[in-house]
């Protein structure tokens, strides 16, 4: 029996419902797409995966095959468990907005991470509390010697993959990010498609 192949549209997002152990295989189509990813538990999405309390519990500011992504409430709520890339990957960059796009010179209206989590939360039927800073999967954003940060493409390549498994009851949001001002989404600006599959 195949496994489904799911999209997640450039400049777009798709959800999955995941119980503990389930894992689901997040795919780099392109080599060259940032998927911003966020994780609520089901039971009360109050209760998300957090950027800040996972670099304090894991000590590092990147997540490594066998680390846990930690909740809001210290709890492990996915796990990395395979990293075909060579794992770069960002913890401290928000999710793009309209704010930012117009901030680079968008005229009006610009798909962004925001609003593409929350349309999937809202697709799910289930309350969004904030959105939380997101595990920016492929995104090379690079702190320098002199502690300043840049936006740089993404060193992946084609079909890459990372693997997180679910150690809660989960919903997990992808978003492949519309980033087209920066170089975030490779040297072009151009945003892809992405795939996952629940394995």
């Amino acid at each position: 029996m195949s496994e489904t192949i799911h999209v997640v549209p450039a400049r777009g997002s798709a959800s999955q419902r995941l119980k503990p152990g389930q894992s689901v295989k997040v795919i780099n189509t392109s080599g060259t797409q940032v998927v911003d990813c966020w994780a609520f538990a089901f039971a009360d999405t109050r209760e998300f995966m957090s950027m800040e309390h996972t670099r304090v519990e894991i000590e590092r500011v990147s997540p490594a095959v066998g680390d846990h992504l930690y909740t809001n409430r210290r709890r492990p709520i996915l796990t990395l468990t395979e990293d075909s890339s060579p794992g770069v990957h960002d913890t401290t960059l928000a999710a793009c907005d309209i704010y930012r796009y117009w901030r680079l010179g968008a005229d009006g209206y610009h798909r962004n991470c925001t609003d593409n989590l929350a349309e999937s939360m809202r697709a799910e039927r289930l309350p969004l509390p904030a959105t939380p800073c997101p595990l920016n999967l492929w995104e090379n954003a690079p702190v320098r010697p002199d502690r300043t940060q840049s936006i740089a493409p993404p060193v992946c390549a084609p079909g890459d993959h990372v693997v997180l498994r679910a150690e809660l009851d989960l919903v997990v949001v992808f978003s492949a990010c519309p980033q087209d001002m920066a170089p975030t989404n490779g040297p072009e600006g151009v945003p892809h498609d992405a795939h996952f599959i629940v394995l």
